[in-house]
């Protein structure tokens, strides 16, 4: 009777919450990841080009730049996700960053309108300096900063909407991240076609000045859809909880296991206020920070329960994964900024049109739009049928296709390299078309859509609920990371090969592409990436998904037994 009564006093809360959120809230976050992905794009794609031809670094110095500012910006994503999990909700956190990318936007459009706000050309691998470098350098850390702290909150945001623990939103969220991606390619599409023909064919301040209204706008939608959304209140810092978990564990480093998982501290099922994770037999030293010593109360810093602990696990287990996908995202890296400059030196006209170079990845961003919604439509329910899984495939497995085209991508990068090089030597008043870069766009672009939006989901779901928006930062991580390091690939493999190779000149070194050997750099990776994809099928085949701890009688999604899909095959475990 009193269970009845209970029941009885949730149906409002519940038919509460189930007028909020959904897609209906959903529909605003696609807004903001248009109007907001239309500018992050173009300048992605773009902004190289504005290093080179206006702030005046060479190839190499403005490849850097870029990569730069877009690993710190992927990597601020978890300054935003750490707020937005323990200080403000996402909501107000996702706002809050967009304030400040829209004032950065600002000063970049001011600097590029105002000539006496640009460096003059000296030769060097940099020429800018003084005020200029001050104004410069700030409004590019006050847009990384932004459209990091966005990225950090904007994700997990969206997938609030949607309870994971119902059957029938599970399915919906895996569409969310799938429908997440087609918005921000929708508005990839207008930024490397629109905005870059403003910004490469009239002016570079007209191009900012669009990319800010269109940010603008984007954030107060997201605003005005305030009254559908869910909202969930932050909890404990995370880094204190598995601080709390690290630290106790190593206080009780000498102490024995109990022979039973049972006997290991776990609040009871009144007091908890969140999900309860079920023991796992991995990384047993870490139990020891469940462990209740004789005569001592539980308190925090002295025993940890088996859900933080586990919460502690997860993290661990993830990392791998994330390593694995860094050599991907640093080739990513290389379409953003020297096939752009081999785009710069190629045929650039269409019958009586001249393309941009940076407009070359509407190419793949094309394709993504067509094959987003048929394997949405058609593939996922035809794979559910088949492995009872709510998105079709597992992430895992997304992933993994992922990688493999990469490799592809890079491969063929290299072989078109070779053509557009070994003409522009011969006759470099006829150089080959642009659209010979499709090929490495159109296969990378297939690539990133199985892999971004597999990570996202995956992060998601995995993540302790108190850890939402930096576990799925951890996707921007690997972005950042593979950004970071194809920096360092750059310098180092021109400081190796001008050591080694017979003219003393390094691989990716002055102004002429022409006179350098970017379709080595291109094998290497796709080399490596190869070796990458063998590394990421150990990690992932091992890999144990997180199961809740509900109690008898209830089994949510989540929970369902866990089995090996087409053993022969698959590389993971996926929820039957």
């Amino acid at each position: 009777m009193a269970d009845h009564d209970a029941k009885e006093e949730q149906r409002p809360l519940n038919q509460w919450r189930r007028s909020k959120g959904g897609f209906m809230a959903s529909m605003f976050i696609f807004v903001l990841s248009a109007l907001d992905n239309m500018g992050f794009v173009a300048n992605m794609v773009s902004i190289v080009l504005y290093f080179y031809g206006v702030m005046h670094f060479d190839l190499a110095s403005s490849a850097n730049t870029l990569t730069n500012f877009m690993a710190s910006t992927y990597l601020l994503s978890l300054v935003g996700g750490f707020i937005s999990d323990t200080y403000l909700n996402r909501f107000t956190t996702c706002l809050l960053f967009g304030s400040l990318e829209v004032l950065a936007l600002a000063m970049l459009t001011v600097q590029a309108a105002s000539k006496h706000l640009h460096p003059e050309a000296c030769g060097k691998s940099s020429c800018v300096k003084g005020g200029i470098a001050v104004m410069f350098y700030t409004s590019l850390c006050l847009l990384a900063l932004g459209m990091g702290g966005v990225r950090g909150s904007m994700t997990a945001f969206g997938a609030d909407q949607f309870d994971e623990k119902d059957p029938t939103e599970a399915k919906a969220l895996a569409s969310f991240f799938n429908w997440l991606l087609l918005s921000s390619t929708v508005g990839a599409i207008t930024g490397v076609t629109g905005v870059v023909w403003v910004s490469t064919q009239k002016a570079w301040h007209w191009g900012f000045f669009i990319i800010t209204i269109a940010s603008s706008v984007g954030f107060v939608t997201l605003a005005l859809g305030k009254p559908f959304y869910r909202i969930k209140t932050p909890g404990d810092s995370p880094t204190l909880r598995i601080a709390q978990v690290i630290v106790v564990a190593f206080k009780n480093r000498k102490l024995s296991l109990p022979e039973s998982h049972g006997e290991l501290y776990e609040i009871s099922d009144k007091e908890a206020t969140a999900e309860k994770i079920a023991h796992t037999n991995q990384m047993r030293f870490l139990d020891k920070a469940a462990i209740i010593q004789e005569n001592s109360k539980p308190k925090a810093w002295k025993v940890c329960t088996v859900t933080q602990v586990e919460e502690v696990k997860i993290l661990t287990r993830v990392l791998p994964i994330v390593a694995s996908t860094i050599i991907l995202n640093t080739c990513m890296a290389q379409l953003q900024t020297f096939s752009v400059q081999q785009g710069n030196v190629m045929d650039l006209k269409l019958g009586s049109l001249t393309v941009p170079a940076p407009s070359i990845p509407v190419i793949p961003l094309v394709f993504i739009s067509v094959l987003v919604p048929l394997y949405e439509l058609f593939f996922v329910p035809f794979a559910r049928k088949i492995t009872h899984h709510p998105s079709g495939i597992t992430q895992l497995q997304r992933v993994g296709v992922g990688l493999v085209l990469s490799a592809i991508s890079m491969a063929v990068a290299g072989i078109v390299e070779v053509k557009r090089r070994d003409q522009g030597r011969k006759d470099p008043s006829k150089p080959i078309s642009l659209f010979w870069l499709s090929f490495q766009y159109g296969i990378f672009g297939i690539a990133d859509m199985f892999t971004l939006v597999g990570l996202l989901e995956f992060f998601y779901r995995e993540s302790p609920a108190s850890m939402k928006s930096l576990s799925t930062s951890l996707t921007w991580l690997s972005t950042s990371l593979g950004y970071f390091l194809s920096t360092v690939f750059v310098n180092v493999i021109n400081a190796v090969s001008k050591r080694i190779t017979p003219s003393k000149q390094g691989w990716l070194h002055g102004f002429d592409l022409n006179q350098n050997n970017l379709n080595l750099f291109y094998w290497f990776l796709a080399t490596l990436s190869c070796l990458n994809f063998f590394n990421y099928l150990y990690w992932a085949s091992r890999y144990q998904y997180k199961r809740e701890d509900s109690g008898p009688g209830f089994k949510p999604l989540g929970e369902m037994s866990l089995k090996r899909v087409e053993r022969k095959q698959d590389w993971e475990v996926s929820q039957e």
